[in-house]
């Protein structure tokens, strides 16, 4: 199937889905999420599939979501479009294995996409960040759980109170990446570690993803609280500004209202 915002290739036994937005450092749009969704669904029914890659252009895996689709939606509109609410409860219930493979920017959305994959490989390139609260917002797609329960409560807390970016060094030091590649080396290395993986039985696959999950404790209410409270935040002015002082390249000035 072709697709719009994607690259999607099989060989021997992955499916390498490559985000396709250069235009926008592959900022996530709905249209690319719908797409995502129904590549990994395919992925997971395909029996030539046994893992999954994800990964974005040496520049950005994804730098955040389109600001521009979202930035004069309503509180209504949102709570009720749940924004990507629905694509990612889909990926939470893919069972074939996931991996990231993240050089350059991976902001926000992009942070919080890679974080719903099984784990994370990264190039020493990579910069990571959920720097929602320079938009006047929360992280949407799970941020404040998934960090947290990933870097502990402190470094999450300074990520999303200070919008700071954390590089691929500090980021393996603190849990959030699994291992760091030079950059050239990055999808070559990747693809090795999915066929380490293809190598084994994929029931048992199946059941370490599942059992290793459950460990994460009661996530989906967090996510859900999160969710809520992303939703919340664009009944305010602050969001507002944030957005608009994104688009026009300049600083915010909030107000607290």
């Amino acid at each position: 199937m072709a697709y719009d915002t994607l690259i999607v290739q099989v060989e021997d036994y992955v499916t390498l889905i490559r985000l396709n937005r250069p235009e926008a450092l592959n900022a996530l749009n709905q249209k690319l999420m719908q797409e995502l969704v129904q590549a990994l669904v395919a992925a997971e029914k395909d029996i030539n599939t046994r893992c999954i890659v994800l990964t974005g252009s040496d520049k950005a895996f994804a730098a955040g979501a389109d600001v521009k689709e979202i930035a004069d939606k309503t509180y209504t509109e949102i709570l009720f479009d749940d924004l990507y609410g629905s694509e990612t409860e889909q990926i939470m219930r893919l069972r074939k294995p996931i991996i990231a493979a993240v050089s350059g920017y991976c902001l926000g959305g992009g942070c919080e996409l890679a974080m719903l994959c099984d784990f994370i490989v990264c190039a020493d390139t990579a910069k990571f960040g959920q720097p929602e609260i320079n938009l006047g917002i929360v992280a949407g797609m799970g941020g404040t759980q998934r960090l947290t329960r990933l870097v502990g409560k402190s470094k999450s807390m300074d990520m999303h109170l200070t919008g700071r970016f954390m590089d691929s060094a500090e980021a393996e030091r603190a849990g959030l990446v699994s291992r760091v590649f030079p950059a050239k080396d990055l999808l070559a290395e990747t693809m090795k570690i999915a066929q380490k993986i293809v190598e084994k039985s994929m029931v048992t696959t199946a059941a370490v993803k599942e059992c290793v999950n459950v460990s994460q404790g009661d996530l989906n209410s967090g996510l859900l609280f999160e969710r809520r409270m992303f939703h919340a935040m664009f009944a305010t002015e602050d969001q507002k500004e944030g957005m608009a002082a994104f688009m026009e390249k300049r600083q915010p000035q909030f107000r607290d209202r």
